[in-house]
């Protein structure tokens, strides 16, 4: 039942922030350095997004429990709601970058990054106000916001998309803060240690 959600996330804005180098140039010192500053506040971010995009991978089995699949969910909105507050935070402490209408783009992706948090902290009251009870009920729930975070995805990340173009995108694309991490709770087809395809401890709890 929480299959839809998961595509949802895998699919979206929630790694806005990972990055492909554009052609540039990218000689500018003041530039590169305003992308160090972002970035090495960023990654720990997109670890947590990551992290939380992995935990509703895991729960996604047809007979995972409607509360546990609950709980994961929101905690699971919860840390992205953060981890993007947390990266307008560190947009806007770095200022706006040294380029050419880099004042209105910076402006744009704070602004961007603050209403992914509260989109997502609405998601979160979402899940927490789903009838666990009902099965039925829970699974339709759960597609309403996968509808919505699909929304969120497809409709809230262009000003970011303009931040990270040009020279500024390509000075990003080089630091290792600005690219995608590998989520430290792995999804349930895999084990780190075992290549057994039949891992999935967690998922009959």
């Amino acid at each position: 039942m929480n299959k839809k959600l998961a595509a949802a996330l895998s699919g979206g804005a929630v790694l806005v922030l990972t990055l492909s180098g554009c052609s540039s140039n990218d000689n500018s010192a003041k530039v590169n350095d305003w992308a160090k500053k972002v970035c090495d506040q960023v990654q720990p971010q997109l670890q947590k997004i990551a992290n939380a995009n992995a935990a509703i991978q895991q729960q996604t089995a047809d007979n995972s429990k409607p509360a546990d699949v609950q709980k994961t969910d929101s905690a699971a909105f919860q840390q992205i709601s953060q981890a993007y507050k947390a990266l307008g935070a560190a947009v806007d402490s770095a200022g706006a970058p040294p380029v050419d209408g880099g004042e209105a783009t910076h402006k744009e992706a704070v602004k961007e990054l603050n209403a992914s948090s509260a989109a997502y902290a609405n998601l979160q009251k979402k899940v927490d106000a789903l009838d666990t009870k009902d099965q039925a009920k829970f699974a339709d729930g759960l597609k309403g916001i996968a509808d919505e975070l699909n929304k969120i995805s497809t409709s809230g990340d262009e000003a970011l998309r303009k931040l990270q173009s040009g020279e500024v995108g390509t000075a990003m694309a080089k630091q290792k803060g600005c690219q995608k991490p590998t989520a430290s709770v792995p999804p349930n087809a895999a084990s780190s240690e075992s290549p057994s395809p039949a891992a999935s401890p967690s998922k009959k709890s």
